[in-house]
Formats: structure tokens, C-alpha cells, sequence
């Protein structure tokens, strides 16, 4: 089969801080050294991209070093923390900024949606967008105006379609930009995580088009996403960064396992988590207490945080989340351990299997310090009270918090 994007070498490096190295002389020799075809001197000393560590130098690693081969008609989920690398892989591939080393060859137009409102104009119309849109990727007129109706149909947008869209709420605008790099021709797809704009039913259409792309058309797709369900779903490959290098390429499945798994193991040796039903059959039966404990070494996490966890379906849709209260430093500690259990009720969950993640947030950031996707699993029985066709039914649970070892959460 014939490849789509081959990717040799790829190197993209940032400066932190003013631009410049500080000195005219040493300007002058990274001017001369590239006027040479030589390396840059001062790239030389740069750093990968590790957030959680202080560097000892200005120039960081974004991406580093990156080989690897994708086929036509392949559905691509790449996958890592933030700060990986992922979006500035997304931009360079779509010519948006230009690698620091290495070389991307490319075959066939690309159409990308990497931000809300990308390749949109303000002060245009919805209908004038479209055109816009079509003509950055060299299509005639003609083109555009049959696929027209189908990209309006699809983004709900009808309405206001002769409105500019600085009118629009965040919603309309990625759903009028995902349908029109869906609709247009394109060889390659290219989407970063902006379908979390849209609510759960767009977004689940937004996945159903995407694999119709990739599996009926021939088109190849790249899918940015922290939820590894939908990338799951929809993808056939695999790209794992860390730290803006390449961890591993392959077979989806062995790539979000390998997520899974290092997630757990920066997490084994301090986090506890357990699940209890109710229910001898281990399943959270309707009017059942679901028990989920999470227990950490009494010197993480004291400083102004708090504890989160997310219920989502195997499609990846949230559907509800329940968070501690603020647990601070200064705190008497009566134990090793702090933890604190969540008692939740069904009073009505639709029947399905459910994945958790747990998460601890910064609370002035508001940013994860760590989360532990899938950290565990619960089922929901079908029963008389949850026969629900559509998710959108679901009946939120009780909920009680209890907080052990007097820590203030």
C-alpha cells in the first residue's frame, strides 16, 4: 500500500524565555553556522521536554528525533500526557510551522482542524467559510458547491450559515469546521482534540464520520485524543509520545495498553485504589452503593488539591464526575496513608460497562498532577429501571464522600 506521510529524522527544538542567545557574537555564529549547513551550536546543549524537571538549558526538545511511516488509509490515534509533543506534531505535518531538523514527505492535500475557528475567517459568513475553506485546499467551485448541502446538514449550522462566524458560540464553530474538513477532498484528515467542544452526540457523530473516512474512503486520518475509547474505536494504528520522543508505533491495542500501563506505573507505588459493591455479583445493581477507595502516601499531593473521579461509557462520553474537597498542607496526619472513598448510588445508570479514571488536581491551575486513566472498571446490569436506548436518559447517581485520617479533604 502506498504511504501517506514518511516522517525521517523529525527535530523540533523551542527557546525559552527572549528570543536570541543573549550576545551579538553568539548570534552571529549560529547565523554563520546555518549559512554553512551546519548544525546549530546552541542546539546541541537543548533538553527534552520534560515539564516536571528543571532544565539547565534554554533550548528545549519538543520532538526529537522521529521515524516512522504511515500508509494510505490508515486511522492514526496519537496518544501521550500533555506536553508530549502531540499538537506540534499535528502542526508541523500540516505546514503550520516548519520542523528544526528532518524531513516529512506528504502525499495528498491535507485538511486540518487543530483549534476552534482554524483556517476560519471572523468577519465571513458560515456560507463564505466554506468556499474559503475549499479553495485553500484547491478545489474548484464546482466541488464546493456539491458537497455544500452535505457539510451544512452534518454541522447543524443551517440557521445561521449566512452569519459571520464571530457570532458563533465555540459549539457551531467546530462543528461547521469539523464538517467541512471532513466533507472536502482531502487525501488526509488531520484532528486534534477540539471535538471535547462539542457535546457527547456531535462528538459521536464527528467519530462515525471519521472511521467512514478512513475505512469506506480510502482517506488517511490523524486523531489527537485523551480518551483512549474513541481512539480505540476508531483508530487501527498507534503513536505513542513521551517527552516529544517516540515510545512506541504499532497495533492500537498494544499502544493504549502501553499507555495504560505506564500511566499505572508512575502511580503503583503510592496510589491504592479499590472497588466494593453491594451486590454479591460484583456489579453495581440499580439502588446499589458502588465503594471506590483511593488511598495515597501521606506526603503526595498535600498542597492545595483535590481528588477527582470521571465515569465515561466505552465510547468515551463522560457522564458524570464527583471531586473531593481541598485537602492542604499543615493538616494533622495520623497515618501513612490518606484516602478518601466514594459511596455512590445507582438510582438509574443506563445498563453498560463503565470505565473510571481518577485524577488529582492543582486547585489553582486546575490541572492534573496525575491521572490515572481506566484505573478501574464497573459494569451496570440491565434491569427494569435503566431500559434506555439513548445515554442522554441516564438518571445521575447519589453521591457521599467520606474522608479518612482527618487530612481536610
Amino acid at each position: 500500500m502506498a504511504k501517506a506521510i514518511k516522517v525521517e529524522g523529525l527535530s523540533k527544538a523551542y527557546q525559552l524565555g527572549d528570543f536570541g542567545t543573549g550576545t551579538i557574537s553568539r548570534d552571529v555564529e549560529r547565523f554563520i553556522a546555518r549559512m554553512r549547513g551546519k548544525e546549530d551550536p546552541y542546539l546541541r546543549i537543548g533538553e527534552p521536554n520534560d515539564r516536571t524537571a528543571k532544565g539547565e538549558s534554554n533550548i528545549v526538545w519538543c520532538l526529537k528525533d522521529l521515524n516512522f511511516d504511515i500508509e494510505q488509509g490508515d486511522a492514526v490515534g496519537i496518544i501521550g500526557r500533555n506536553g508530549a509533543g502531540k499538537s506540534t506534531l499535528l502542526k508541523i505535518l500540516s505546514r503550520i510551522t516548519s520542523p528544526t531538523t528532518g524531513s516529512i514527505k506528504i502525499k495528498g492535500r491535507i485538511a486540518s482542524l487543530l483549534e476552534v475557528g482554524t483556517g476560519f475567517s471572523p468577519e465571513l459568513t458560515g456560507r463564505e467559510n466554506i468556499y474559503l475553506n475549499g479553495a485553500i485546499l484547491g478545489m474548484r467551485k464546482s466541488e464546493i458547491k456539491r458537497r455544500f448541502d452535505e457539510i451544512v446538514d452534518f454541522s447543524g449550522v443551517e440557521r445561521y450559515i449566512d452569519t459571520p462566524v464571530k457570532r458563533y458560540s465555540s459549539g457551531m464553530y467546530v462543528r461547521l469546521a469539523f464538517a467541512v474538513a471532513a466533507h472536502l477532498e482531502s487525501e488526509i484528515l488531520i484532528v486534534d482534540e477540539v471535538l471535547a467542544v462539542g457535546d457527547a452526540e456531535f462528538q459521536k457523530k464527528c467519530l462515525g464520520k471519521m472511521g467512514d473516512i478512513s475505512k469506506g474512503e480510502g482517506r488517511t486520518v490523524l486523531f489527537v485524543s485523551h480518551n483512549m475509547a474513541s481512539i480505540t474505536a476508531l483508530c487501527n494504528t498507534g503513536l505513542y509520545l513521551e517527552s516529544g520522543k517516540l515510545k512506541r508505533f504499532g497495533e492500537i491495542e498494544a499502544i493504549t495498553q502501553l499507555y495504560y500501563d505506564s500511566q499505572l506505573n508512575k502511580a503503583d507505588h503510592d496510589i491504592d485504589v479499590k472497588v466494593n459493591f453491594d451486590h454479591p455479583s460484583n456489579q453495581w445493581v440499580y439502588k446499589s452503593f458502588l465503594n471506590l477507595s483511593i488511598s495515597w502516601l501521606k506526603n503526595r499531593f498535600i498542597n492545595g488539591c483535590y481528588c477527582d473521579i470521571s465515569f465515561h461509557t466505552n465510547e468515551g462520553i463522560k457522564l458524570f464526575s464527583l471531586q473531593s474537597h481541598k485537602f492542604t498542607a499543615g493538616e494533622k496526619i495520623n497515618s501513612e496513608f490518606n484516602s478518601v472513598v466514594f459511596k455512590i448510588e445507582n438510582v438509574g445508570l443506563v445498563s453498560q460497562d463503565l470505565r473510571v479514571d481518577i485524577g488529582f488536581r492543582n486547585e489553582l491551575s486546575n490541572q492534573y498532577i496525575l491521572l490515572i486513566e481506566n484505573a478501574c472498571q464497573v459494569s451496570v446490569p440491565k434491569n427494569d429501571h435503566n431500559n434506555y436506548s439513548d445515554v442522554k436518559n441516564i438518571i445521575l447517581p447519589n453521591a457521599s464522600i467520606e474522608i479518612t485520617n482527618n487530612h481536610g479533604l
